[in-house]
């Protein structure tokens, strides 16, 4: 499915979605800081998200086109993990077979990911991050 490497035991891997990457431009939070607070100090975006990403600055106008632009931008921070599938299924099974974390906003990934027990990082009140689950 996925090939991937990780730097070792650098802390905390933390695999970010597409609406995550979104936070910083929508509610001023800078995620990677925010992240790093938390003990997240690997940051992964599966390539799914990455097209994902560039097909709705393709697709999407004013606002939300700016917001996918500087999610595109944020993914460049992140540790690229060539994975292929819908994003979600992808995240999914990267964050099982890598025991990290995933940072999503997603309400139906997030259900999904809590069945598991996997540990789910969200925004809270529009101005931090929170471990959820």
């Amino acid at each position: 499915m996925a090939s991937y490497w990780c730097r070792g035991n650098q802390g905390l891997k933390v695999i970010i979605d597409t609406n995550a990457l979104m936070i910083p431009f929508q509610f001023n939070v800078d995620i990677f800081e925010e992240l790093e607070r938390l003990g997240y100090h690997t940051h992964l975006v599966p390539t799914s998200v990455i097209r994902e990403l560039d097909t709705l600055v393709k697709s999407l106008k004013g606002g939300n086109r700016v917001a996918a632009r500087v999610a595109r931008t944020m993914a460049k921070r992140c540790e690229v993990v060539h994975a292929d599938g819908h994003a979600d299924d992808v995240i999914f099974e990267l964050a099982t077979e890598m025991s990290a974390s995933v940072l999503t906003n997603d309400i139906e990934l997030r259900k999904r990911l809590e069945q598991e027990n996997i540990t789910v990082v969200g925004l809270r009140q529009k101005n931090r991050l929170e471990i959820i689950s």
